[in-house]
């Protein structure tokens, strides 16, 4: 026996239909849950007990986007009719591998590199199709969409840095040596033989590769060495702050460590200046001459340095803005910029300078340098006299105002035996990147050399 609905049923069923009742919500919870795993990454990346390391940071961030993901399957299935039990694998596969990486660093981050690519791209593939059968909402959907294409994105490029850093290794093996300067190795590698021997210091982002014009034509007259600064080229990433001071420090500790008997010819470009600069005012007797390419100046009584970043505390906000940046590296970004570097390097230098420039401790380390510049040129200042050594400045002549040039002279004033040279037609990059213009400066490396083996004086 069947019952005809009263009126009262009839409009219930009615509001039933018509009411989207809690799927109405779905949209919110979408957008809330991104937002919230947006902002819970910001935050970990900020809190301070997360490492201000590359490793850390980038596993601080995949916690909180787990937590957004979290939320979103949590909540759909409490408060909504459109449950998007799915969420929870990105959810799962970012919190464990960011933990992963808080409490396992390094050597997880190697095995992950591998891992997580073509696993994310898979996972973001079978996300999409959830979200189309699954989700009703179209402005959730439109939420979610570009989200896992960036996921997708990420894998494709994660892929393909990982995939270039392995044929790079295999295309580009390590010169010379890898030596223990103190809880991390430097690359070392010297060719020639002769006295004085030549050390050759990059500038700021730059590797040995960089100097390819330069060590070859010195090698055919005396011993040079070139290394790569901590986190550069074939070098191990240091924990320490890498000033002046302490790239100076590591370097006579390499040298000591590598059996390169002093005293040296140093040559420094750029940045480098600065470190040559310091390493003569630590180790005087140490060091026979010195050429400074286009040197950035030390800091000067006129122009007083600020403080050093991350002084009077141990919060270092500047060193989790650089790991974080330089995680994008991982994702591809940093491949992507070595396409379109140019240079004018040898092949091979240049091939070599192109792999270093994609990763992620290249770009950890060249930010870190910068950060660092203050107390670089206020330590570089410290060397005041240089006595009757020989020292050949160089200076570009393309783009440099007459505050660099006078900065330039300032420099030559260093040593009673001093030339400075002004390259017509060269520009910054270009004393070392350059063929011709390289040539100049590999002939300043020998007068100074050639300075140090007889008495006689620089020609200005």
């Amino acid at each position: 026996m069947t019952t005809e609905p009263t009126p009262k049923d009839r409009g219930r069923d009615r509001l039933s239909h018509s009411d989207p009742g809690p799927r109405g919500h779905i949209g919110w919870i979408v957008a809330g849950s991104l937002a919230t795993g947006l902002v819970a990454a910001l935050l970990l990346v900020a809190a301070p007990f997360i490492p201000a390391e590359e490793r850390a940071v980038t596993g601080a961030v995949l916690c909180g986007f787990a937590l957004g993901w979290a939320m979103l399957a949590v909540l759909s299935v409490r408060f909504t009719d459109q449950p998007q039990r799915w969420a929870a694998a990105p959810a799962l596969f970012m919190g464990v591998g960011g933990l992963l990486l808080v409490g396992f660093g390094s050597s997880v981050h190697q095995v992950l590199d591998w891992v997580w690519p073509p696993a994310m791209l898979a996972l973001a593939v079978w996300m999409i199709v959830c979200v189309h059968r699954q989700l009703h909402s179209r402005g959730g959907r439109w939420l979610l969409y570009p989200v896992i294409a960036m996921l997708a994105l990420a894998a494709i490029g994660g892929g393909w840095a990982t995939l270039g850093a392995a044929a790079d290794a295999r295309a580009y093996p390590m010169p010379g040596q890898l030596i223990d300067v103190g809880g991390h190795r430097l690359h070392l590698s010297c060719t020639g033989s002769g006295t004085p021997t030549v050390v050759l210091e990059p500038g700021a982002g730059e590797m040995s590769s960089n100097l390819g014009w330069i060590a070859p034509a010195v090698a055919r007259d005396t011993r040079v060495c070139v290394y790569d600064r901590a986190g550069r080229g074939w070098s191990e990433p240091a924990d320490t702050a890498q000033d002046g001071a302490q790239i100076a420090t590591d370097l006579h500790t390499l040298l000591q460590r590598g059996h390169v008997p002093g005293p040296y010819v140093l040559a420094g470009h750029s940045f480098g200046g600065l470190y040559v600069l310091t390493f003569a005012a630590r180790y005087p007797n140490e060091v026979a001459g010195m050429v400074l390419v286009d040197s950035t100046a030390p800091a000067s009584a006129a122009k007083p340095g600020a403080a050093s970043p991350g002084e009077g505390g141990s919060y270092d906000v500047l060193g989790r803005v650089s790991a974080l940046i330089s995680s994008t590296a991982r994702l591809g970004l940093g491949r992507l910029y070595a396409q379109v570097a140019s240079g004018s390097l040898p092949p091979r230098s240049e091939g070599e300078f192109r792999a270093s420039v994609a990763t992620a401790n290249n770009l950890r380390s060249t930010i870190d340098e910068y950060v660092q510049a203050n107390a670089s040129t206020q330590e570089a200042a410290s060397l005041r006299n240089f006595a009757d050594k020989p020292l050949v400045v160089l200076t570009a002549g393309i783009g440099s105002d007459a505050t660099h040039l006078a900065d330039q002279n300032h420099l030559a004033t260093l040593s009673t035996n001093s030339a400075h040279r002004v390259i017509d037609g060269a520009d910054h990059v270009g004393l070392i990147g350059d063929e011709e213009h390289a040539a100049a400066t590999t002939q300043a490396i020998l007068d100074v050399v050639s300075s140090v083996r007889s008495p006689q004086r620089l020609v200005r």
